[in-house]
């Protein structure tokens, strides 16, 4: 019996041993750098209550926290017992705006590994209010144009998307830094003439939200009409030349889901050619024998054959290709779903698709290939896929 119990004291001590041999070696050795899990705040989150934050680590050392240049903690030791570090944030009390937290941890070990890291987070305690820019007697637009739609809020929001018509668009600042939200609401030709209910639901960063409701009103428009006359062999050339119709509706549809979240334009559009004549007005109600009545839903533009044709505003080359009834054609991508497209052009400039394209950089000549009775600049401009008259975009500053 005394010698099983010797044996047992034997063993037992062997193993205390063997563990305390190994934690030194461990102590001596160990290079890994500590894993840091952190609860309550996040990077660039936004808080309005009170934060009950957590932290803690995989090892034991210390762990000291500067909350806005000031101690939170102070190499407060994290131990096998003890292995995390509640604590509060007093947003409540805190001033709106940006905040900085530094945790800075060192491990027990010989080499004393280190884990840094620096939180940036937002403590917005205002409630939130907008209002609109123009008042409701001023939201007034013709058929086939747009509806340019801004409202003005107390601080920075987190999204608010426009609802009309049976649509919803995204809303965004006006410029970098700005009070002003805007929208582009795209009017069709054919929408009746009468007055609508327009609502922006807006949400900040907290989760607050705000709807503001107001009315605007669609005038009629007096389209003309006109006839328009292909010879059947130009239409038949231009099928074998160019790429079909279709899959030019299909390269647009494409890159308008791509479209940057921003507004890569500043200012006015310019008209893209030196217009000597206006053959065609936005609008207008056309017959053809090869596509029978339609509406054409962009301005033809006349000036000397081959005469340079620009870029209306600044962007990013989107479409730089041949089709069967828009000809040589360049479409070119403004941000927030705004795109211009230069048809029938005689030929194409230097560019190639993805290029930043600046207001008045060339694009073509003016020309008449595709579906076309002579020279001319077909230009078109599409809000969220649909055409809109451009010469409303040359005369105010969107």
């Amino acid at each position: 019996m005394f010698l099983r119990i010797k044996n047992l004291l034997f063993a037992a001590l062997s193993i205390t041993f063997a563990l305390i041999a190994w934690k030194s070696y461990v102590h001596f050795i160990d290079k890994e750098s500590p894993k840091i899990s952190i609860s309550g705040v996040q990077n660039d989150g936004y808080y309005s209550s009170n934060l009950q934050c957590s932290i803690s680590s995989n090892k034991t050392g210390l762990l000291s926290i500067i909350l806005d240049e000031k101690p939170i903690a102070k190499n407060f030791k994290i131990g096998y017992f003890k292995h995390e570090y509640p604590f509060t944030i007093p947003t409540e009390t805190m001033s709106n705006g940006a905040h900085k937290m530094e945790i800075n941890f060192s491990d027990g070990s010989y080499n004393k590994n280190k884990y840094s890291e620096t939180i940036n987070f937002y403590i917005d305690n205002v409630p939130l209010q907008a209002a609109f820019v123009k008042t409701e007697t001023e939201l007034k637009v013709f058929q086939g144009r747009t509806l340019h739609v801004q409202f003005q809020v107390n601080k920075k929001i987190k999204h608010a998307t426009a609802n009309a018509l049976s649509n919803s668009y995204e809303c965004y600042q006006e410029s970098k830094d700005s009070s002003i939200y805007e929208t582009f609401i795209p009017i069709l030709c054919e929408e009746n003439p009468n007055e609508y209910l327009l609502t922006i639901d807006i949400v900040d960063h907290i989760g607050n939200t705000l709807k503001l409701e107001t009315k605007f009103q669609i005038i009629q428009f007096p389209f003309k009409k006109e006839v328009l006359v292909v010879k059947p062999e130009k239409v038949k050339a231009e099928k074998e030349l160019g790429k079909s119709h279709e899959q030019f509706e299909k390269d647009l549809a494409a890159i308008l889901t791509t479209s940057p979240k921003e507004k890569l334009w500043r200012g006015k559009f310019c008209a893209p050619i030196e217009i000597a004549k206006m053959t065609c007005d936005f609008g207008t109600i056309r017959i053809s024998q090869e596509k029978g009545k339609y509406t054409h839903r962009a301005v033809d533009l006349t000036n000397q054959p081959k005469s340079v044709v620009w870029a209306a505003q600044s962007g990013i080359v989107k479409i730089k290709d041949r089709y069967a009834m828009t000809g040589n054609t360049v479409v070119i991508d403004h941000g927030w779903g705004i795109i211009t497209m230069y048809f029938h052009m005689d030929s194409l400039a230097n560019i190639n698709i993805g290029d930043k394209i600046n207001q008045g950089n060339p694009v073509g000549t003016l020309g008449e290939t595709g579906y076309a009775s002579g020279y001319h600049l077909h230009w078109e401009l599409r809000v969220n896929n649909m055409p809109v008259d451009p010469m409303q975009w040359i005369n105010n500053t969107f």
